[in-house]
């Protein structure tokens, strides 16, 4: 998945949402990195996307560029 500004989304991704609801990508089907939390056998029946999870919406699923979503800052690893 990318963002709308079109870069790739990655796992450790901060990122935020228009209403300031701001999460951590912990997963992302298209690039194949899960971490243990988010382990790969949970999570590839989705086929592909990220997952995003935001400190008070919870785990969310995204399969496509969403204009809401706006990277803030690439993980250090």
């Amino acid at each position: 998945m990318r963002y709308s500004d079109g870069q790739e989304a990655r796992l450790g991704d901060k990122v935020k949402l228009s209403d300031g609801s701001e999460g951590v990508v912990v997963c992302s089907i298209d690039t194949d990195e899960f971490t243990s939390d988010y382990p790969r056998d949970q999570w590839e029946y989705l086929k592909r996307g990220v997952m995003v999870n935001f400190q008070r919406l919870g785990v969310v699923h995204y399969e496509q560029a969403d204009e809401d979503l706006e990277l803030v800052e690439r993980s250090a690893s």
